[in-house]
């Protein structure tokens, strides 16, 4: 329901690079099922990648945020799935519910609210796994940080959850409208905690990129996850499109855990670490911190070394996340006395890009376009204002 509601962001003007971003470049690293991932074989490129839509701009893992992302220029956009009761992939970022929909303001769903233990963590509120699809498609999303982004609240209650395939969907349209290939980069979200609930999200996951024909090496898709087995389990399932691991900057992936694995993410980062990422990824999705810490005094400090050793292992880098709101910057990159008005995001990216990182996950696509652009020495003439017209 009004997913063709994109118009032009209110709180920057929208930047789409006609250079830069004319189409996505792929990596197309992944291997054959089983098979180590081969650095040599991919092609590198500087990818920008809409943060679960432009969810600067409207509300998080919406068609309308997805939709508005593709017509900034980003050149992939990021679905995070989860399942429903009957199995159906759908786009949340977490199974919990109440901090995203409306759900609360439901009173027939109000016995279904619990307390569950999600990778260790008590969390209580309403979950995907207790909806069916027909039931979530009567819920309506909302923004998920509203103090931060008041403006996005404007469009709380007019657009439903919606389901992998109808993104999938979008993405066909889009392309043909723009001209140029939107990829998509799905995040399987907590397969630990789906696969002990009955409901494991990858083969339902191939399946689908089977049916769209997009199961291929070359595929405009990257298949991310925070933990580590399911990417290994995705290919003995024949998943054939890249894979990447995400990291971060604390703490372990929930597999290793319930597994009584000591391994952190402090492990997976050390080059032993990253060899052993490459045996089964195309890339690591770090958290940008990782890149480049902050210094103790909260400034933008020295890159590491992690994407000299992540390309030595034959890995991409695609960091998270970008965010143009001071309270997300670094302190020397913030503007005014508001944290939710705009700083230097995009120098802050132009940063992270000349450190040599592959791409990045932003929630202002027309401001990562802009940023890949500068960081690339071109015009600022060449850049033009996006497209913004109702659908």
């Amino acid at each position: 329901m009004l997913a063709g509601i994109v118009a032009t962001p209110l709180a920057a003007a929208p930047l789409v690079a006609s250079v830069a971003a004319a189409g996505p470049a792929l990596a197309a690293g992944a291997p054959p099922a089983g098979a180590p991932a081969a650095g040599a074989e991919r092609r590198r490129s500087t990818l920008v990648i809409g943060h679960r839509g432009a969810s600067g701009y409207r509300p998080e893992h919406t068609l309308a945020s997805y939709e508005l992302a593709a017509r900034l220029g980003a050149d992939f956009v990021e679905p995070d799935l989860v399942p429903t009761k009957d199995g159906v992939l759908v786009c949340r970022h977490e199974p919990e519910i109440g901090g995203t929909t409306n759900v609360a303001d439901h009173p027939e769903f109000a016995g279904r609210k619990k307390t569950v233990s999600l990778d260790g963590v008590a969390t209580t509120g309403w979950f995907t796994e207790d909806f069916t699809l027909a039931e979530l498609k009567t819920l309506r999303a909302k923004e998920r940080l509203p103090d931060v982004r008041q403006e996005n609240t404007l469009y709380d209650g007019l657009f439903e959850i919606p389901t992998f395939t109808e993104v999938l969907d979008l993405r066909v349209r889009l392309s043909k409208e723009l001209g140029r290939e939107i990829g998509v980069y799905p995040e399987t979200k907590h397969p630990t905690y789906f696969t002990k609930a009955g409901l494991p999200l990858e083969q339902r996951l191939v399946d689908t990129l089977n049916r769209y024909g997009l199961n291929r090496r070359d595929a405009a898709v990257f298949v991310q996850s925070f933990e580590t087995a399911n990417l290994a389990q995705l290919r003995t399932l024949g998943l054939r499109t890249p894979v990447v691991q995400l990291l971060s900057a604390e703490g372990a992936p929930f597999d290793l855990v319930d597994a009584g694995d000591k391994r952190t993410y402090a492990d997976l980062v050390t080059p032993a670490g990253l060899r052993g990422i490459a045996a089964y990824a195309t890339g690591i999705g770090p958290d940008k911190l990782q890149v480049i810490p902050k210094a103790a005094d909260g400034t933008l400090g020295r890159p590491t070394s992690l994407v000299a050793d992540a390309h030595a292992a034959g890995l991409v880098l695609h960091p998270y996340t970008f965010r143009a709101e001071n309270t997300f910057l670094p302190a020397d990159y913030r503007r005014g006395t508001s944290p939710n008005d705009f700083g230097r995001a995009i120098d802050e990216q132009v940063a992270y890009l000349r450190a040599g990182v592959d791409g990045l996950f932003t929630d202002q696509a027309d401001i990562g376009v802009l940023a890949r652009a500068v960081a690339a020495g071109q015009s600022i003439a060449a850049v033009q204002p996006a497209p913004h017209s109702a659908t």
